[in-house]
């Protein structure tokens, strides 16, 4: 009555007190008295949860959901309990043999220093979160299926898969992709630990120093458990982390986890920029970029690939103060190349001065910058008046005289350069995708096997665009090609539409 500032004689708010602020329960343990079932049964009405073991027939037990829960296994009596009452525990100390701080979040693991490399671009590598039943996840479970990582040579490259499944009575699976793309600074803040990319485009480097102390697989799974119950302990009641090293086991399950990022894809196919009243910054990846911010919109994702405007928007609900934050679209200045006040605005606060302007669709005026998660690079290509377009899988030279690592480096780092771009794979087949160069007939060289992923898509938007089919038949890539002169020549031969542009210097 003291502490809830209730009257004598408010029964009502006595209760209401005791119910919501008071986070008790009762642990009854067979066989019960009837003295106990009574107090029980006071316990109830002030809003405190009974769990209990006692079902024999002698007691007169019954289930009343969220008051009498009977739980035959007395192990299981702290969960249970813990579940009927909403608690969440704080988890403050990570089980992992290396220091954890956001100190070392930026921290570069050179190869020389690497003793294993984890390499989503040649070997079959994935991040993947799973919304599960209560029933179905054991909370801090941590399974490992394949070698460890003292059971690879120093330096060598390794295959890995990992699926946390998470549960809770108010998660909604379009949470999954806003822990997946945390899952980027989780892992950066172990000392020794490098983590870049997202979904089957990851990168992780466990350096000779980490490993000597003992880090091994079961420690990534350490770190997302303990953060995402930190962090998401609003939503998560439970969660369980698989960890695949096994190639064959990986591939197997990159399949599925594939098929789940195209779903996720599909959910934007109606929206558009201009149906929508606002877009999103992320900044995930400032602590190897600190000037870099994406705007995200309907039409443009993340240029990490794993970030859509729907993620950003779920991001945002789940943490109003986090990466992702509201950016209006109220004062437009030039609907061509997308260029907003609000959105200059935003990339100046969020840059912290560093840039002062950006534009959403060209690449050679004000183009947004890059950081270093990028999915592909678009570079531009005078001989044939169009656009390169070299993915990170992509190990091979471009008709650029570059590859995607040369190319990398004079695009990442948070500053923009005009006739080059990090991007998204699902971009390009964007309507507003090199919107202010004339769109994506621009586009004259993919690699074959990006080339053949996104065919449909890339044929649908320009017939939509310039009313050609096959116009994926019309790019060029390593297989007809690498050299510039050999390009131009291969366009004229199919009729690209490039050629019919306006130059673009």
């Amino acid at each position: 009555m003291i502490f809830g500032a209730v009257q004598p004689g408010d029964w009502d708010g006595y209760m209401d007190y005791t119910f919501n602020r008071i986070r008790a329960f009762v642990n009854a343990f067979a066989p019960l008295k009837d003295i106990t079932v009574a107090c029980g049964a006071g316990a109830i009405a002030l809003g405190f949860p009974v769990i209990t073991n006692d079902e024999s027939e002698d007691s007169h037990m019954w289930r009343v959901p969220k008051s009498l829960l009977i739980q035959p296994n007395t192990q299981d009596f702290i969960e249970t309990s813990l579940e009927a009452r909403d608690i969440k525990l704080k988890i403050t100390n990570i089980d992992i043999p290396v220091a954890y701080s956001s100190a070392f979040e930026g921290e570069i693991i050179r190869k020389k220093d690497t003793h294993v490399d984890i390499d989503g671009s040649r070997l079959d590598c994935f991040e993947l979160v799973q919304t599960k039943e209560l029933t179905e996840v054991e909370d801090h479970s941590i399974i490992l299926e394949g070698p460890d990582i003292d059971e690879f040579e120093p330096g060598s490259k390794m295959n890995l898969a990992v699926i946390v499944e998470v549960a809770g009575k108010n998660i909604q699976t379009d949470f999954e992709p806003v822990f997946e793309r945390k899952f980027h600074n989780f892992i950066n803040c172990a000392e020794g630990i490098m983590h870049t990319g997202q979904r089957d485009m990851i990168r992780i480097r466990v350096s000779n120093a980490a490993f000597a102390a003992g880090f091994r697989a079961r420690h990534i799974g350490e770190i997302l458990y303990a953060k995402v119950k930190s962090e998401y302990g609003s939503v998560v009641d439970k969660c369980q982390v698989r960890i695949f090293t096994d190639p064959e086991k990986c591939k197997e399950e990159r399949v599925f986890a594939n098929t789940v990022f195209d779903k996720r894809d599909a959910r934007l196919a109606t929206l558009t920029d201009e149906s929508v009243d606002v877009f999103y910054t992320c900044i995930l990846c400032q602590a190897f970029s600190p000037s870099h911010v994406c705007i995200v919109t309907p039409e443009r994702l993340g240029l990490c690939g794993a970030v859509s405007w729907l993620d950003a928007k779920a991001t945002n609900e789940l943490d109003p103060t986090g990466p992702c934050q509201i950016v209006t679209k109220e004062r437009l200045i030039d609907e061509r190349v997308g260029r907003y006040e609000d959105v200059n605005e935003a990339v100046q606060q969020y840059s912290h001065g560093a840039l002062e302007q950006v534009t959403l669709y060209p690449i050679l005026e004000d183009p947004m910058t890059s950081c270093g998660c990028f999915e592909c690079i678009c570079g531009i290509e005078p001989f044939s008046n169009g656009f390169v377009i070299v993915n990170r899988e992509h190990v091979g030279m471009t008709p650029l005289g570059m590859t995607f690592s040369e190319m990398a480096s004079m695009t990442g780092g948070g500053v923009q350069t005009p006739g080059y771009m990090g991007h998204g794979k699902h971009f390009i087949a964007s309507k507003k995708f090199l919107k202010a160069e004339g769109g994506m007939g621009r586009v004259v060289w993919l690699p074959k096997a990006l080339k053949e992923q996104l065919r449909t898509r890339l044929d649908a938007t320009a017939k939509d665009l310039y009313g050609i089919d096959n116009f994926t038949d019309m790019i060029a890539d390593e297989t007809i090609t690498e050299d510039p002169e050999q390009l131009l020549e291969f366009l004229t031969s199919v009729g690209h539409p490039v050629l019919e542009m306006e130059p673009l210097l």
